[in-house]
């Protein structure tokens, strides 16, 4: 039972018994930050903290006596708590929190549908949000996926550019070739590869919106005789493809839906070809849920029925279903970088993004990017692009080059 017991003691024993709860938090080497009652009563862990969590009913205690991410995110998401500070402050804060209270490890994922008709709903409920909201955030190019750093003071729109290139020069893109990207987003890698590259590109994604906008950005491109984009599942697409790339897309596949996805990229990759596998996985052995609650978080406001596969999963569907994996590359640091980026400017737009999309859904987003930037600095998730090509395949094993040089060595 609760020490608070809100509805059944005075507020002063309430004060009393939090402030005792906090000291113990201190104690511990809990993150410092504060607490301000309904009641305008204010503890603090450290007088320097930089974090506030504003309570507005008794009941908002339940968020702090037993706290996870998940609880917490839900507490400040649905308005019980205010969070007042910077939110990379915030979520270090709910960390350690939840760390110090014996917070839930990393935890198996349940299993999921993934039914064409679910996953078209829950695509549509992350990404069709509006398509002014992400512009709002994202670099010119609404590229909504992990940037590519050179340095550290590359600028977001500088480094989606070079992750576009990055992954066009990996795969050996050249004109004329086919090239398909499976989740195209809103067409800034289909557009740039038709563009500068001469490739005759196909996008698929499941959002309206994006396809709307990809749309327009081709015929704004002038790349219309060679680029298209379709309203389509995976599962549907047939012919051929010279190069694959799957940019953030396989995190809406799922565990058991793997072996399915990859033979389907098995069977699109034409002879000589290279697929691309770029997305986020988890970082435990076993494909569980992220730290102290933040999947459960994610699942149930940002992306439902989304699921991470450890690195070892990946490579070994790929391989089951006929794919030779040739390279791979970690990208966990330059998505902690991404992130920190998106949030400065998720912050700057805050006041305009909240009266587009509505206070609760400014919370979510705020908390969700907060959060991923936070687990990703951590080590809880790894970003991996995986390029492979068909197994046993004559004209691969002849083309494909011995060195990375042709990814390094003109830069």
């Amino acid at each position: 039972m609760s020490p608070f017991a809100p509805s059944l003691l005075p507020a002063s024993v309430i004060e009393r018994r939090l402030e005792a709860w906090l000291t113990r938090l201190r104690e511990s080497g809990c993150a410092a930050f504060a607490v301000e009652l309904w009641n305008g009563h204010r503890v603090a862990l450290d007088q320097a903290a930089r974090v506030t969590i504003r309570l507005r009913t008794p009941r908002a205690l339940a968020a702090l006596w037993s706290p996870d991410l998940a609880r917490i995110g839900e507490a400040y998401v649905e308005g019980v708590i205010d969070v007042i500070g910077h939110p990379l402050d915030a979520i270090e804060a709910a960390a350690r929190l939840s760390d110090a209270a014996g917070g839930t490890g990393t935890r198996q994922s349940r299993p999921r549908r993934h039914t064409r008709a679910q996953d078209s709903s829950d695509i549509q409920y992350h990404y069709d949000v509006s398509n002014d909201f992400y512009r709002a955030w994202l670099d010119p190019e609404m590229v909504y996926s992990c940037a590519y750093f050179r340095r550290d003071s590359d600028r977001l729109a500088t480094a989606q550019i070079q992750k576009l290139d990055h992954i066009l020069t990996k795969l050996r893109v050249r004109p004329g070739e086919r090239l398909l990207d499976i989740g195209c987003g809103w067409g800034a890698l289909i557009v740039r590869a038709a563009r500068d590259y001469g490739a005759r590109c196909t996008g698929i994604t499941l959002s309206q919106n994006q396809y709307d906008l990809a749309r327009e950005r081709i015929r704004e491109a002038g790349v219309e005789d060679r680029c298209e984009v379709r309203l389509m599942d995976y599962r549907d697409l047939s012919g051929r493809f010279d190069k694959i790339t799957s940019v953030g897309m396989f995190e809406h596949v799922g565990l058991k839906q793997l072996p399915a996805y990859f033979r389907t990229l098995h069977a699109l990759l034409d002879e000589g070809g290279i697929a691309m596998n770029h997305g986020i996985t988890s970082a435990d052995p076993d494909s569980g849920e992220t730290p102290l609650g933040g999947g459960r978080f994610i699942d149930r406001y940002v992306f439902p029925n989304g699921e991470l596969p450890h690195l070892s999963l990946v490579i070994r569907e790929m391989s089951a279903a006929g794919l030779e994996v040739q390279d791979v590359e970690s990208l966990r640091r330059h998505y902690a970088l991404t992130l920190r980026h998106w949030i400065e400017r998720f912050e700057a737009a805050g006041p305009r993004l909240r009266e587009m999309v509505g206070d609760k859904r400014h919370r979510i987003w705020r908390a969700y990017l907060a959060g991923c930037a936070f687990g990703f600095s951590q080590g809880w998730m790894g970003l991996h692009q995986i390029v492979a090509t068909r197994r046993n395949d004559p004209v691969a094993e002849h083309d494909y080059p011995l060195t990375r040089e042709h990814i390094y060595g003109a830069r």
